[in-house]
């Protein structure tokens, strides 16, 4: 997933100048770093949420999964919209609190210790990955 923008409603950040600077073209292309293959399903997400705007639910709904891991760039911004939506849509949200960062350590901290406790279950990247390998087919 990568993101391409944001909502384009009118808000208080937006118009004291808060929200971001025009950015770099080819800001959206991912990492070389990410091992991106052709048979790979790119969703670009345009607001907070992965899920809003974008065909990400049908994409998970036609293979099946109800289980969703969950990290990002934004813990109070688009990692906490996004869990709420999965959470929302039914689907089993897991919060690796560890692959997150925000840009105020206290909406972070928040996010983690009052909101995703609601949302799912908070977790590290290294015990999701023990307990994927714990599960993973022999």
């Amino acid at each position: 997933m990568n993101v391409a923008g944001g909502a384009p409603g009118r808000t208080d950040a937006r118009a004291a100048g808060l929200n971001q600077p025009a950015r770099p073209e080819g800001w959206t292309d991912l990492v070389p770093e990410l091992g991106s293959d052709p048979h790979d399903i790119l969703i670009t997400k345009h607001r907070w949420g992965a899920f809003t705007g974008t065909d990400l639910d049908d994409q998970l709904r036609q293979r099946g999964v109800t289980q969703l891991v969950i990290g990002g760039v934004s813990t109070s911004i688009g990692v906490e919209t996004t869990a709420r939506s999965a959470y929302e849509l039914g689907y089993h949200v897991v919060l690796a609190v560890d692959a997150m960062l925000d840009r105020d350590p206290a909406c972070h901290e928040h996010s983690i210790a009052r909101i995703f406790p609601r949302l799912g279950e908070p977790s590290t990247a290294d015990a999701i990955q023990a307990a994927l390998a714990a599960n993973a087919p022999r």
